[in-house]
C-alpha cells in the first residue's frame, strides 16, 4: 500500500462479497463493491487527507496543513476559490509567498544601514519589491495553469477556475513589474531595480519555462530567485553589494530546497500526476529527505560564517546556532522515519526558523550596534 493511504471501508462502502477464483492475474487487495459495481482495488485508493488546522500558527502556512496528518476523516482539499475579481488578481500574485519574502528584506536593511535605514525608503523597498515579487508570481501562474488544473492543491487557482482570463493575467503581471522597477529605481537606485526585475526573469525563464518540468533539481537552482529580496534590501540602502549580502544570498539559496521539499513531500502525488519532476515525487521518500539534510548543513554552515563577514554579536550567533540545531534535527529525523506528516513539521520549522532568524540579526544590529 502507498505511503499516505489508509486501510478499512470507506462510509457508504458494503461489506466486501468473497468472489470466486478465477484464473489469471488478480489484486493481492480485496476488490471493494458499490451499489453491485466493482470498485478499484484497495491499493489505488487515495491518499489519506491531512487536516483543516494550519500546523503554522500564522498566515504563511498553506491553507488546511496539520500535523494532526494521522487522524482519518479529516479533509485537506485545495484553497477555496477567491470571491471576487479583486480577490481573484490579489490571489495570482501569491501573497502569503510574498510575506515570506520580504521577512528578509527589513531585516537586511536594518544590517546594511547599521541601523535604523529611513521610513520612506523601507516603504519603497517593500512596496517596489511585493510589486516584482507579485509579478513574477502572476506570471508563474500563467504559464503554469494546465499542470495547476492537474494539481488538486491548486484546482482552485483563478487561471484554472475561469475567474481571470489568461490574456488579463500576464498584462496584470507585465505591468506589475514595470511599475515595480520604476518604484525602486526612482524610490531607492537603479541597482536595486536591476536587481528585482533579474530575479523575476530567473524565476521565470531559468524555472519556470525550463527546470521546473524538465529537471529534479529544478528548486535547487530556480530557488536562487527566491534568494534576490537580500539583496535588493542591502543595495536599496548602500547602492552596491560585499560580502555580507552575498552571505546573506547563500544562507537563503540552502534553506530554499528543504523548505520546498518539506512540503512536495506531502503533494508528490500531485506532483506526479501534473508529470513534474520535483524530487520528492521522483525518488523515494527517504531519499528526498537525506538531500535534505545535506541542504540544512549547508544552511547553518553559511549562517555561521555570516556573524564574522557581517560583524555581528552574540545574540545572532546564539540564534543561529539554536535554530539551526533544529532544524538540522527535524531533517535527520524526517530522514530515519519519513513520513508525509513529519515533513509538514519540517516545513513550519523552516518558516519559523528563517523569520526568527533574520529577526534575531536585526535585533543583533539595533542592541548591539
Amino acid at each position: 500500500m502507498a505511503i499516505g493511504e489508509r486501510s478499512g471501508q470507506r462510509p457508504g462502502l458494503t461489506t466486501p462479497t468473497p468472489t470466486p477464483a478465477v484464473a489469471g492475474p488478480t489484486h493481492s487487495s480485496t476488490l471493494r463493491v458499490r451499489a453491485g459495481r466493482r470498485v478499484e482495488p484497495a491499493d489505488h485508493r487515495r491518499p489519506r487527507r491531512i487536516g483543516s488546522r494550519p500546523l503554522v500558527p500564522s498566515r504563511l502556512a498553506p491553507g488546511g496543513l496539520t500535523g494532526n496528518a494521522d487522524r482519518p476523516g479529516n479533509t485537506n482539499g485545495p484553497r477555496p476559490a477567491p470571491s471576487s475579481t479583486l480577490g481573484a488578481y490579489v490571489a495570482l500574485t501569491k501573497p502569503r509567498i510574498i510575506e515570506l519574502l520580504l521577512i528578509t528584506t527589513i531585516p537586511t536593511m536594518v544590517l546594511a544601514e547599521r541601523g535604523w535605514p529611513s521610513i520612506r525608503l523601507m516603504i519603497v523597498t517593500l512596496v517596489g519589491g511585493t510589486l516584482a515579487a507579485g509579478g513574477a508570481n502572476a506570471i508563474n501562474m500563467y504559464v503554469d495553469r494546465d499542470i495547476d488544473a492537474k494539481m488538486r492543491r491548486t484546482q482552485n487557482r483563478p487561471l484554472v477556475t475561469g475567474a481571470i482570463a489568461p490574456s488579463n493575467a500576464l498584462v496584470f503581471a507585465v505591468a506589475l513589474e514595470v511599475v515595480a522597477f520604476a518604484v525602486l529605481w526612482a524610490g531607492a537606485n537603479l541597482l536595486s531595480a536591476v536587481l528585482a526585475l533579474s530575479a523575476t526573469a530567473f524565476y521565470v525563464g531559468v524555472y519556470t519555462l525550463w527546470l521546473k518540468r524538465t529537471s529534479r533539481h529544478n528548486i535547487v537552482v530556480g530557488g536562487a530567485a527566491g534568494a534576490v529580496p537580500v539583496l535588493v534590501g542591502w543595495a536599496a540602502v548602500t547602492d552596491s553589494m560585499s560580502w555580507a549580502p552575498i552571505v546573506l544570498f547563500s544562507a537563503m539559496f540552502f534553506w530554499t530546497p528543504p523548505h520546498f521539499w518539506a512540503l512536495a513531500i506531502r503533494y508528490a502525488d500531485d506532483y506526479r500526476a501534473a508529470d513534474v519532476p520535483m524530487l520528492p515525487a521522483v525518488v523515494p521518500m527517504r531519499d528526498a529527505a537525506k538531500q535534505m539534510v545535506v541542504y540544512t548543513v549547508a544552511l547553518v554552515a553559511s549562517t555561521l560564517v555570516l556573524a564574522p563577514v557581517a560583524d555581528l554579536g552574540w545574540i545572532y550567533l546564539a540564534a543561529a546556532l539554536l535554530l539551526g540545531a533544529g532544524f538540522l534535527v527535524g531533517t535527520v529525523a524526517l530522514a530515519a522515519r519519513p513520513t508525509p506528516a513529519a515533513s509538514m513539521k519540517v516545513f513550519a520549522y523552516s518558516i519559523t526558523y528563517v523569520s526568527v532568524l533574520f529577526g534575531a540579526m536585526m535585533v543583533d544590529v539595533l542592541v548591539i550596534s
